[in-house]
């Protein structure tokens, strides 16, 4: 399949950590198109760290045209998918050969200059406080927690959380190295309870939780999970591609279950897995090697499967300490930190963009 141009066109929808790579691995191949709300890449697990640096979200933040110097960048957002063309929310339609879904969970869209402002505001905000609470015990909140108690060890730092342990999603031994962590750095962790969300306001520095305890912070910030961006592919072609909690049904080969041309990647999938960014980035680069095999069009092409693998974890607690684990073993201290914590994969994600570490 290709445009009268003759080559094929790929529409990429969502310009995140998966969507970005599968955009910039297939220009040159192909007429591609990237199609995102924000004009940047955000690096999401340098996040946190932006939030205690600021000037740390120079690197992470990285304009999409720095990194694609021969595909269209459509800065909008998508609002439906019909048989050969993308709708954009600003009245346009990207027509398409091969279609990529990349658009994850929702983010916060806007110019990158908001962005950095917004990490200069959260600064400021942890600057002058003297107590910080937490709401969330997955990896944002315990990231975050490690961030705050390093740069600022004289803070007092609560971290509240609904479930019985932290980082539920992986084993219960890197849950209890990271508890032990945080509790050596004093930062108050409180299992099974909740703060009502509704009630919260940055005035009131008093906290009620599900439990009846009482909370004295001067700031808050909530780390729960961010919603799929899925709920604007129900009225499109693929609404009956979609399970009962929105994400994208996929065959090994990563096509959308029905279709031979639409592929989806990243956090938006079923895959039963962790959904973490440097998986995302190997679906990408999985589909963008079955996208030049579907492009050169040779008869009988075999395209490359997925599999998942042991659910690896690393968690960064701080600028030099971690949490890893990995098969067989769970391991906390400096070596995981050498590994993730110092340059939080900055580096190695913008060689894989084609950029200068």
């Amino acid at each position: 399949m290709a445009a009268a141009g003759g080559k094929a066109r790929v529409v990429v929808v969502g310009g995140g950590v998966a969507g970005s790579l599968v955009a910039k691995s297939m220009q040159g191949d192909a007429d591609v198109v990237l199609l995102d709300p924000k004009e940047y890449l955000e690096i999401p697990w340098a996040e946190l760290r932006s939030m205690v640096q600021p000037s740390f979200a120079e690197r992470s933040l990285i304009y999409h045209k720095d990194y694609l110097t021969d595909a269209t960048i459509v800065t909008s957002s998508a609002v439906g998918i019909i048989e050969d063309a993308v709708l954009t929310a600003d009245g346009q339609s990207l027509p398409y050969d091969y279609l990529v879904i990349a658009t994850g969970h929702s983010l916060t869209s806007g110019s990158r200059e908001e962005r950095i402002k917004e990490f200069q505001r959260d600064n400021g905000k942890i600057e002058s406080s003297d107590s910080v609470l937490i709401i969330g015990g997955g990896p944002t909140g315990v990231e975050l927690a490690g961030e705050i108690v390093v740069d600022y060890p004289d803070k007092k730092v609560t971290l509240i959380h609904r479930g019985p342990r932290l980082l539920e999603f992986i084993g219960e031994k890197a849950s209890k190295k990271t508890l032990d962590w945080l509790t050596s750095k004093k930062v108050d962790v409180l299992l099974q309870q909740s703060v009502d969300l509704g009630s919260l306001s940055d005035t009131d520095k008093v906290y009620k939780t599900s439990s009846g305890e009482t909370i004295t912070a001067d700031c808050h910030f909530v780390c729960i999970g961010k919603p799929l961006s899925s709920s604007w592919l129900h009225d499109t072609i693929l609404k009956e591609s979609l399970d009962s909690k929105g994400r994208v049904m996929v065959e090994k080969d990563l096509r959308v279950k029905g279709y031979d041309n639409i592929f989806a990647i990243g956090d938006i999938t079923d895959i039963p897995e962790l959904k973490q960014g440097y998986l995302a980035q190997k679906h990408a680069l999985l589909v963008a090697k079955n996208l030049k095999l579907l492009i050169k069009g040779s008869p009988n092409t075999k395209l490359s499967t997925y599999s998942t693998g042991y659910p690896l974890a690393l968690v960064s607690l701080g600028r030099n300490e971690g949490v890893a684990q990995l098969p067989f073993l769970t391991i906390g201290g400096c070596l995981p930190g050498k590994i993730k914590s110092g340059d939080l994969f900055i580096s190695k994600t913008r060689k894989q963009m084609g950029l200068n570490g």
